[in-house]
């Protein structure tokens, strides 16, 4: 089938090419000419913005959103709400706030236009193994995109698992769900470095691969990074993160579940941010106040 995708970057780039193996015609739009003749070149129908999309698309049309969250997302769907017709669909296939893909729907449902949200997992290896898609929307407009999901999708890999604003909702569970994992992971691997042992980092997840119960995709690529550098030498201890976790935190205080691996491992992302931690200096200045402990002193330029 037809669908136009905006943004051409780590994830739709690839997504892109996915779809045109799978038999679909794709017409696409990025801000970089370079991202737009690349994929032309793969086979898409290159465009010059999002007027030149919507006009290369027979109706009823549908555009994949794959933008940054947040106010990228926004004015791109409402641009298209303003240029599309009734009985159009756009997918938001970005980690937008479940909140936000809400008010979003509201906005397009004015036009006539209708909005599917579309929580997309697999990153740079979606092209490869496919994409985990968690889509809510109505029954009507999600039916009409099923064609481009199966494609996307690995074997069960994709699910209408909810009106408006579930898609969303579910992959930012996800995402939490990923930020325990990952710290749980990293402690583990960082015991065993410290530890009088000298253990091969990349031997141990190797093993762990295999029959283990803590066996998972995320090993297979602790495997890579390990084969890659041995001891992350390479890599400063800083952990960004996008939303995800904050609002899956945030979530679980409204709903009232406790959720304190997610939390914490949202918290130790922003504690690997610091140089030097104010409350941890803080902490030993009581310490050695109650009682009496040793405080280390604080190294100077020239000392």
């Amino acid at each position: 089938m037809q669908l136009g995708m905006i943004g051409l970057g780590r994830m739709g780039g690839n997504m892109v090419t996915r779809l045109l193996r799978g038999g679909h015609e794709v017409v696409v739009y990025a801000r970089t000419a370079q991202s737009v003749q690349q994929a032309a070149a793969g086979g898409a129908i290159a465009s010059t913005g999002l007027p030149d999309l919507v006009s290369k698309l027979a109706p009823p049309r549908i555009v994949w959103v794959m933008v940054p969250a947040g106010k990228p997302t926004d004015d791109t769907i409402d641009q298209l709400a303003a240029l599309l017709a009734p009985g159009d669909i756009v997918i938001d296939g970005g980690n937008s706030n479940y909140k936000e893909g809400l008010h979003a729907y509201e906005r397009c449902s004015r036009h006539g236009v209708s909005l599917v949200d579309a929580g997309t997992s697999g990153g740079i290896w979606g092209l490869q193994e496919g994409y985990c898609l968690m889509v809510g929307g109505d029954d009507a407009a999600v039916t009409a995109c099923e064609p481009i999901f199966k494609t996307l999708a690995p074997a069960q890999g994709y699910a209408h698992v909810g009106g408006p604003g579930a898609g969303h909702f579910s992959k930012m569970v996800h995402n939490g769900v990923e930020y325990g994992m990952l710290q749980a992971y990293g402690e583990g691997f960082e015991i065993l470095a410290r530890s009088s042992f000298d253990y091969d980092l990349r031997q141990v997840a190797e093993v762990w691969r295999h029959g283990s119960v803590v066996r998972s995709w995320l090993l297979d690529l602790a495997v890579r990074a390990f084969d890659e550098d041995p001891k992350l030498e390479k890599i400063a201890g800083y952990v960004d993160d996008t939303g995800e976790g904050r609002w899956t935190v945030q979530a679980a205080i409204d709903e009232n579940v406790p959720s304190p691996v997610i939390t914490l491992a949202l918290l130790a992302r922003l504690a690997s941010r610091q140089d030097e931690s104010f409350s941890a200096k803080v902490i030993a200045a009581l310490r050695n106040q109650f009682g009496g402990h040793a405080v280390k002193a604080e190294a100077r330029p020239g000392a």
